[in-house]
């Protein structure tokens, strides 16, 4: 009987060591798999992909923004911030600078869209999306533009235009500006100015990097994935309490939208 029971202890210990032992295993799994993001800015377009490559992490080039701090080809802003830790293979989002703006943003009011897409690049700069706007002028001519003539301080080198369209025909389509890099108050801002309607935001953060998720009753994820709390906003401002930039929204920048839909955010701190 004691050698029976000396037996089942023994294959108990065995059984311990095994999990001990596989746990271990999977921790270490885990963590090799992890990788710190590394500080991009300020470095090439070039130069942060073959640091994030070397890092075993991808680099996807999200945006172009006028900055008059950043030389023109340097990395402007990244996501994941420097410092967050995340799975390998892990795409780092960033926003190339274009330096200083340099090109005055032509008056593009009266042009048809082909003329208009021509001219702009002859200056260098893109077309945005083209909207439809219930009109007396001629059917299919620039009746409104963003950004404006002559603009000075833009983000963007994409100029975007409303074509004129007889009033039965007209869908009453909108263009939906950029929010990205944005503040959430300076988001909030200028959608409320389009007519559109912030229904909810989402706090995209790697865990790691959250010092106060946007909700706070929601709990914080592991460190390999983003947090995803997600905050149901009723009121036509921002609470006092809930800070970020802009990484995301829906619908996308440039996208055909009308007023009062509803817009949703992806925020990162």
């Amino acid at each position: 009987m004691r050698r029976f029971f000396n037996l089942v202890l023994g294959a108990m210990a065995m059984v311990a060591v095994a999990l001990i032992s596989a746990f271990i295993a999977m921790r270490l799994a885990i963590h090799g798999r992890e990788v710190k993001v590394p500080n991009l800015t300020h470095m090439t377009v070039a130069e942060a992909s073959r640091r994030a490559s070397s890092m075993g992490l991808q680099l996807r080039l999200e945006n172009k923004f006028y900055s008059p701090n950043t030389p023109a080809g340097e990395v402007l802003a990244q996501f994941p911030a420097p410092g967050a830790v995340v799975r390998r293979n892990w795409p780092v989002r960033v926003t190339e600078s274009l330096g200083t703006q340099q090109v005055s943003i032509p008056d593009l009011k009266g042009q048809g869209e082909r003329a208009v897409s021509i001219h702009l690049k002859q200056l260098g700069l893109e077309l945005g999306t083209v909207g439809q706007l219930a009109s007396p002028d001629e059917p299919g001519v620039v009746v409104a533009q963003t950004p404006p003539a002559n603009a000075t301080g833009v983000d963007s080198p994409r100029v975007s235009v409303l074509l004129s369209v007889p009033s039965d025909d007209a869908e009453q389509a909108y263009v939906m500006p950029s929010l990205v890099g944005l503040s959430l108050a300076g988001a909030y801002a200028r959608a409320m100015a389009a007519g559109l309607r912030v229904a909810s935001i989402e706090d995209v953060t790697p865990a790691s990097a959250v010092a106060a998720p946007v909700d706070a009753a929601t709990p914080a994820a592991t460190p390999a994935t983003p947090s995803t709390a997600t905050t149901t906003i009723t009121q036509t401002a921002p609470a006092a309490s809930t800070t970020g930039t802009v990484m995301a929204q829906t619908p996308p920048s440039g996208h055909r939208v009308v007023r009062g839909e509803i817009v949703r955010l992806s925020l990162t701190h």
